[in-house]
């Protein structure tokens, strides 16, 4: 069940509990009368069903609510009623396989953005992922894919292709096209320190083979780049986020990042060349399985009517 908030102005309440009492998967319909001081006017609280969440809100959005009022909506992790139960059995359709397209929208477009924290952690992953490289540990490597948060932004540019969204696909690639160069940039310069003070060993880099799968590039990894991409917008799409780790430590993303960073320093460069193919046959197969999950699982709609994404920040801070 989803909890669902909406203040509505007092000539549109009538309506909007109409919308919420005419729908199978509504629950706890509640109306505090002019309890929302800003924007002024009824506060309606009700319980929804998953599988229902989505017509709701376009029906409360027609009405104009997201607008003159407001509408919120999130996770209950326990709800015990009869009515609620009611409501889950007689919602169409199953809450797991059910899709909240402005949700999924939201979310992808937060975790899309350009800023100081999206480029810290995707700095570290790539820093984690050229000690595991040079120290041929393949634990370390997947530490950096845990941590690595390029998901989001790839995420979002399957999300704004199928909904054909392209503000948000220009946000997560120049995201991408910025965060993945600055953070190569910094590697390539530890790297160079450590090489520097002789921490770095060229020849105990080129005799590791333990890593070689971060740059050995060919049909499965393209085959496991469609599969986590698959998973992945799965996981995102019925809320079942412990899959999404998973998918963070089965793709060669960061990794491969990393190794064509340490390689170009060291003069590996069939390895570095090697490496980039192994990051865009990952970035492509990602986004391109991804789009295909949400084309199966988008209902058959002339349009999806979803609120446009907030300005891109101008400032990184």
């Amino acid at each position: 069940m989803l909890h669902l908030r909406v203040i509505s102005p007092v000539s549109d309440t009538e309506r909007a509990l109409e919308v919420l009492r005419d729908d199978p998967g509504t629950a706890h319909l509640i109306v505090h009368r002019g309890a929302a001081v800003s924007p002024a006017g009824d506060l309606i609280e009700a319980d929804v069903a998953r599988e229902s969440a989505d017509d709701v809100l376009e029906a409360l959005c027609e009405l104009g609510l997201d607008h003159s009022g407001a509408i919120t909506l999130e996770a209950l992790d326990t709800a015990l009623s009869d009515s609620a139960d009611r409501a889950e059995e007689t919602a169409p359709g199953e809450g797991a396989d059910a899709v909240v397209w402005q949700e999924l929208l939201n979310r992808t477009g937060e975790e899309s953005r350009l800023n100081a924290t999206f480029l810290t952690f995707l700095t570290i992953a790539c820093l984690l992922a050229s000690v595991g490289i040079v120290t041929d540990s393949p634990v370390t490597i997947v530490g950096a894919m845990v941590v690595g948060p390029e998901f989001g932004p790839l995420a979002a540019i399957a999300v704004g292709l199928v909904l054909r969204r392209w503000d948000l696909v220009r946000r997560a690639a120049t995201a991408l096209a910025i965060g993945f160069p600055a953070a190569m940039l910094v590697t390539a310069g530890m790297t160079l320190l450590t090489w520097a003070v002789g921490i770095l060993d060229v020849n105990s880099f080129r005799d590791a083979h333990e890593v070689d799968f971060v740059y050995d590039v060919g049909w499965y990894s393209l085959i496991v780049a469609l599969l986590a991409g698959a998973a992945g917008m799965l996981s995102m799409t019925s809320a079942k986020s412990a899959a999404l780790v998973g998918v963070f430590i089965s793709v060669t993303t960061v990794p491969a990042a990393g190794y064509a960073v340490v390689a170009a320093v060291v003069g590996e460069w069939a390895k570095a060349a090697s490496s980039f193919g192994q990051l865009a046959v990952n970035l492509v197969g990602i986004v391109a399985a991804a789009a295909v999950v949400l084309l199966v699982r988008r209902r058959k709609r002339t349009q999806i009517s979803v609120r446009p994404l907030p300005e891109v920040e101008k400032s990184l801070w």
